[in-house]
C-alpha cells in the first residue's frame, strides 16, 4: 500500500518509514499539521498514520477536516496519551485504530493489516497491455489468463507505468510511488528493480525503454 505518516518525532517516523518500507508499503513522511492537512486533500495513498499532537494543526482537527470532505480512508491514530477520554475524542472523530506511544513495531504492522482489510472495496481496477493484466486492488500480474508472479517493488513500477497510458513516467516519479516521498533511495536501486522487470516482460513482448533525462516509458513490442 502507499501510506502517509504524518508524525514530528523524526527518529519515530524514521523507524516506522523502514519497518513500512521493508514489508514493501511506500511511505509518503509529512511532520506540520498545517502542511499535512493540506497535502491529504489531494494525495492518493491508501492508508493514513496520524500523530495526535503536531505542530501547526492537531491530528483530530486533521481527522474531522477528512471525514468532513468525505474522505473515508483508514485512518490509524498515533497518541501519546492513555486516557480513555483522548482515544474516545480519536474514534469519535472517524479513526479507525489507534496505538498508544511507546509500542511494538508488530503491533503497527498487524493493526494496519487489519485495517487493509476492512478497507472497502466496491469494484476491483485492472490496467492490460497485451497478455499482461495488472489487478490494482490485488496488486498482482497475469499474462493470457495465468498467474505472473512479480516482486512487490517491481509491481509498483509497472503500475506506475502501465497507469501512464504509454506516457514518460519521470524517474523521481517512479522512485516516489515505489519508496514514498521524501525517501532516500539511490536512483540506482530503482534502475537494478526497471532492468530485471525487463527481463520478466521481456517473453511477453513489452518493453520498458528509458529516455534519457525524462523517464521511462512501457510498451507493446510491433508484430514482426
Amino acid at each position: 500500500m502507499r501510506i502517509v505518516l504524518i508524525e514530528d518525532n523524526a527518529s519515530l517516523a524514521q523507524g516506522i518509514s523502514y519497518r513500512l518500507q521493508d514489508a514493501g508499503h511506500a511511505v509518503d513522511m509529512l511532520d506540520d499539521g498545517r502542511h499535512a492537512s493540506d497535502y491529504l486533500r489531494t494525495d492518493e495513498a491508501d492508508l493514513v498514520i496520524l500523530d495526535i499532537n503536531l505542530p501547526g494543526r492537531d491530528g483530530i482537527t486533521i481527522l474531522k477536516e477528512m471525514r468532513q470532505r468525505g474522505d473515508e480512508r483508514p485512518v490509524l491514530l498515533l497518541t501519546a496519551r492513555s486516557d480513555t477520554i483522548d482515544r474516545v475524542k480519536g474514534l469519535d472523530a472517524g479513526a479507525d485504530d489507534y496505538l498508544v506511544k511507546p509500542f511494538e513495531m508488530v503491533e503497527l504492522e498487524a493493526r494496519i493489516r487489519a485495517m487493509s482489510r476492512r478497507k472497502p472495496q466496491p469494484f476491483r481496477k485492472t490496467v492490460s497491455l497485451g497478455l499482461l493484466v495488472l489487478d490494482l486492488d490485488a496488486r498482482e500480474a497475469e499474462v493470457g489468463g495465468r498467474p505472473e508472479t512479480i516482486p512487490r517493488r517491481e509491481i509498483s513500477i509497472l503500475e506506475a507505468l502501465m497507469q501512464a497510458g504509454g506516457r514518460t513516467v519521470p524517474k523521481l516519479q517512479l522512485l516516489e510511488h515505489t519508496y514514498g516521498t521524501g525517501s532516500d533511495i539511490e536512483e540506482v536501486a530503482l534502475e537494478a528493480h526497471i532492468s530485471r522487470l525487463r527481463k520478466r516482460l521481456k517473453p511477453h513482448g513489452i518493453s520498458i525503454k528509458v529516455k534519457r533525462g525524462l523517464g521511462y516509458t512501457i510498451q507493446l513490442n510491433a508484430p514482426i
